[in-house]
């Protein structure tokens, strides 16, 4: 069999574990497993990988790519700051719907996090990254459109992707209702907007206390 470099091999691996993860959970994504799923020895994924938590690293790497090039393909050319943001969450939405099985894993992987101190690192740079990702798109949207924020954009993203998660994860609870997590979605994405453009703002004594 011809010799495949290891940076060759990763993103085969990569898929496999998505693939393998995404159907039957993160706790069948043994490393042989995920060898077998994808047609290489055990020993190879040690070889690539280093440890469990690498792959999982880059398995949180390529589903936030896949998700942040999936939105950002459908981002318009010429529409206002509303309809601009409206575009992009649809998008995102539609990744969700569409790719159900690895917006449940990416989940089970951040849940995972939080009692797994290295896991617990990669989940916090995924989430500081798709935060900052999101506040560039509504700093790009509003700097074409000319419309200016009434707050920073990093807290806008924040915001919403804070409910975003919210609206995902009932929605991925299986005998949860589509229309009702759709009808809040618009609720949620109406009020980021507004959130964006209003000229109101918060009393000092209106935000909460540490």
């Amino acid at each position: 069999m011809a010799h495949v470099p290891a940076a060759e091999r990763r993103p085969q691996i990569v898929e496999a574990a998505i693939g393998l993860m995404a159907r039957e959970g993160v706790a069948a994504g043994s490393t042989r497993a995920i060898a077998a799923e994808a047609g290489v020895a055990q020993a190879m994924v040690h070889y690539t990988f280093g440890s469990k938590q690498a792959l999982y690293r880059s398995v949180l790497e390529e589903l936030g790519r896949s998700l942040v090039a999936r939105v950002q393909a459908a981002l318009p050319t010429d529409a206002d700051f509303g309809e601009t943001v409206s575009a992009l969450v649809n998008e995102l939405w539609r990744t969700v719907t569409e790719e159900r099985e690895r917006y449940r894993l990416l989940t089970e992987l951040i849940m995972l996090s939080l009692r797994d101190p290295v896991l617990r690192q990669v989940a916090s740079e995924f989430t500081h990254n798709l935060d900052a990702t999101a506040a560039r798109l509504l700093s790009d949207a509003a700097t074409r459109a000319g419309q200016d924020l009434a707050l920073p954009a990093e807290e806008i993203a924040r915001f919403f992707l804070s409910g975003f998660d919210g609206i995902v994860t009932r929605y991925l609870t299986d005998d949860y209702d589509l229309a009702a997590c759709e009808s809040t979605l618009r609720l949620m994405l109406d009020t980021t907007i507004a959130l964006a453009v209003s000229d109101a703002r918060l009393e000092p004594g209106a935000r909460l206390e540490r």
